[in-house]
């Protein structure tokens, strides 16, 4: 379903890693405040119907779910298209680091959070023995041209600062966002160490193959 990758960056050492395997890369502006911001940029010079923007922190993420998600935006009501994966791990519940997200009946995103969502009376006697899961966000998101370059141009909203979401910027402007399921949550490289354990998998990888 992919037609053409494109990684999208400001450092030119990227630029030259990913030229030196054959791939394409475009060198965009260092004063882009999110990753969308700046597949923005790329959607003004480009064509495509449809843009998916994978950060560069998610290098495990499983294809599947970028097709899972272009594909939601069959769905004409939909601006944009994101993935969620069902968890029971009430550590990560209670984690502001894990944005959670909540879905009405047809599966478009009601609410995205930083705090436990959806919130309980009872909360903190919550257990996954409980039988209770809930939605964590996989930070994947694909957009139709249209509202991508319209995206970008809208100011900053309330909801979107106080919790360091950007998606919400969409749903505070009644935009809608389908959410694709998936089984497995992708492991993000967010510190150091993330990302010496990436290398050490990579290379176990690399070797079994």
């Amino acid at each position: 379903m992919v037609q053409r990758v494109i990684v999208a960056t400001d450092d030119p050492r990227i630029a030259h890693a990913v030229r030196s395997f054959g791939g394409e890369a475009m060198m965009t502006s260092p004063d882009h405040p999110t990753g969308t911001d700046r597949v923005a940029e790329v959607a003004r010079v480009t064509d495509a119907d449809v843009y998916v923007n994978v950060q560069g922190d998610e290098p495990e993420i499983d294809p599947s779910m970028i097709d899972s998600a272009a594909r939601l935006l069959a769905d004409e009501r939909a601006d944009i298209a994101t993935v969620a994966v069902p968890s029971t791990d009430r550590a990560r519940f209670f984690d502001p680091n894990t944005v959670k997200v909540v879905t009405g009946t047809e599966g478009f995103a009601l609410y995205f959070s930083r705090s436990p969502l959806p919130g309980s009376k009872t909360i903190e006697s919550w257990s996954a023995s409980s039988g209770f899961s809930f939605l964590v966000h996989v930070g994947l998101y694909a957009f139709r041209r249209e509202f991508l370059l319209q995206f970008s141009e809208l100011p900053k909203t309330p909801l979107e600062q106080m919790e360091s979401l950007e998606q919400l910027r969409a749903l505070e402007n009644g935009r809608r966002i389908k959410i694709a399921l998936a089984e497995i949550e992708p492991i993000g490289v967010d510190t150091p160490d993330d990302y010496t354990r990436f290398v050490q998998r990579y290379r176990k990888q690399v070797r079994l193959d």
